[in-house]
């Protein structure tokens, strides 16, 4: 199971409007930053009206590991953990979350790294 369409963040203008905006919180593994959603940037496309919620992405670079194969069984772990933590949540309004892994995230185990997130998404007040 992964995020629905709804749920995913994509656009270049998006990307650059949270790196510009969006509040930052640190792990050791991982960086989060979140920000409210700026409607300008969005994608053009079809506007469903569905009920505010967040959208996220996962940025793991190639230096976390060089094998695509690695870096893409990570994207979706993260995917899959955060559609199970946030889809049936509800928010005032609509909230973009990007999660970008720093290269020592690969000494931590896979359980680790999503209680990682689950701190950081907590510390960002998105989940309690």
């Amino acid at each position: 199971m992964v995020l629905p369409k709804h749920m995913r963040l994509k656009g270049h203008r998006c990307f650059d409007f949270i790196y510009k905006e969006g509040s930052r919180f640190y792990s050791s593994s991982m960086v989060l930053r979140v920000t409210n959603a700026h409607t300008k940037p969005q994608v053009k496309g079809n506007k469903s009206k569905t009920r505010t919620s967040i959208k996220c992405a996962i940025s793991i670079s190639n230096k976390v590991s060089k094998k695509s194969v690695t870096r893409n069984k990570l994207r979706r772990l993260f995917h899959h953990h955060l559609s199970l933590r946030l889809s049936n949540m509800s928010f005032e309004n609509e909230i973009w979350a990007f999660i970008s892994l720093k290269p020592s995230c690969m000494k931590n185990s896979d359980s680790t790294l999503l209680k990682e997130c689950d701190k950081l998404l907590t510390k960002a007040g998105i989940t309690k």
